[in-house]
């Protein structure tokens, strides 16, 4: 009798374990989701003539893209297609190695901006190159706004 409840015990506490680490995943991937939009704001209002160029925010904008591109790829796993009110579509399951590569080349494309961007000739010339793996996974691996 013991051992039955200790076993059914057991398998409850798997699943909750399961769940917290589902969410957990998730919030962190949205956390650094919203770091690179909130860093990205600035810049696109550059872009479109809103806000005069700013070497610091776009500098700062390369840094946090940087860090948070090498990150993302991993914080998919098989446990967080679902919850915390996730955006991410099954695509990128059925897509991983694909997923995960957009992340490399953003990393890659806002290290390469690190050092050609530096006034604000190259950075309309070179930025529009970082932000455009942003917006082709958007497209195909998240969910649409409503």
């Amino acid at each position: 009798m013991l051992r039955a409840a200790l076993v059914a015990a057991s398998l409850l506490v798997i699943p909750a374990a399961a769940l917290a680490q589902n969410a957990e995943v998730i919030k962190e991937r949205k956390a650094n989701f919203k770091a690179m939009a909130d860093a990205a704001k600035p810049t696109g209002a550059m872009l479109k003539g809103e806000a005069d160029f700013d070497l610091a925010a776009v500098k700062n904008a390369i840094k946090v893209f940087q860090e948070k591109a090498a990150l993302q790829g991993k914080l998919f796993p098989d446990d967080s297609k679902e919850g915390e009110k996730t955006e991410a579509l099954p695509a990128i399951w059925e897509n991983k190695a694909d997923f995960e590569d957009r992340f490399v080349k953003l990393a890659a494309a806002a290290k390469a901006a690190e050092t050609s961007i530096t006034d604000a000739d190259t950075f309309e010339a070179e930025w529009p190159e970082v932000m455009g793996n942003c917006g082709g996974c958007h497209k195909k691996y998240r969910k649409p706004k409503d």
